[in-house]
């Protein structure tokens, strides 16, 4: 059980920023259950969906940043629960480009690698091994995304959802499985016990050129994309 409380470069959950937050939020003092649902539902809701510079980000720098996506969340979250000392890992998989159509657009859609790192962690408690694919969709964006295709009740595939429950995804945990991106999954990595041994392992197909200008050019339109949705009229 070691292995999925320990610290690494990248679970770097003695940083300050990371220490003082969770002494701010008390959550050791929760019961367990207590506790995964509130660092889960900060790292959800607090921590807005948006597209970090890398990957491979420390968990420090996501909540500096203050936005993530499925693999940088899970950095976060990862490093929230070792703070508290809930044990848990990291599932590696790729998933298909189309979830993302809208959020990436025109060209730099049609030049993005067809297939997407993807992850989520998977929480330990008692015997069971529960999935937190669920966290990486902040709630307003989501239900901004519901409202603006509020036709679609089923499947869903873009703007960073695939999902078969379009209009009520599991995405609340409560002692169970939460999804929002899974339907795209088209590769399956297996289990690491760090984000670390996994993305050593395994990294976006881009090359050095693709790289610099996704950091510096794409990105920020992507979080451009998705802040128009989130920022779109009020719901009644």
């Amino acid at each position: 059980m070691d292995s999925y409380l320990k610290e690494t470069p990248i679970l770097d959950f003695n940083n300050e920023l990371i220490k003082d937050l969770v002494d701010q939020r008390r959550w050791s003092a929760l019961a367990i259950n207590d506790r995964i649902k509130a660092i889960y539902t900060f790292v959800r809701d607090e921590v807005q969906f948006g597209y970090n510079q890398a990957d491979n980000i420390p968990a420090s720098v996501v909540l500096k940043d203050s936005y993530g996506q499925c693999n940088t969340k899970a950095t976060l979250l990862m490093a929230l629960l070792r703070a508290v000392g809930i044990p848990n890992r990291i599932h590696g998989f790729t998933i298909d480009k189309a979830l993302q159509k809208g959020a990436i657009t025109g060209i730099w859609y049609k030049l993005s690698p067809q297939n997407i790192l993807h992850s989520w962690v998977e929480v330990k408690v008692g015997e069971i091994w529960y999935f937190l694919e669920g966290v990486i969709l902040d709630k307003l964006y989501l239900r901004k995304l519901q409202q603006k295709f509020s036709e679609c009740t089923t499947t869903f595939c873009g703007y960073g959802v695939y999902t078969d429950n379009f209009l009520n995804p599991v995405v609340d945990w409560d002692l169970n499985n939460t999804f929002i991106q899974d339907k795209g999954i088209n590769q399956d990595y297996g289990l690491f016990d760090t984000p670390d041994s996994f993305y050593e392992k395994h990294q976006q197909k881009l090359g050095i050129l693709k790289q610099l200008v996704y950091r510096y050019i794409v990105r920020h339109i992507m979080n451009r994309n998705v802040k128009k949705i989130r920022s779109a009229a009020q719901i009644d």
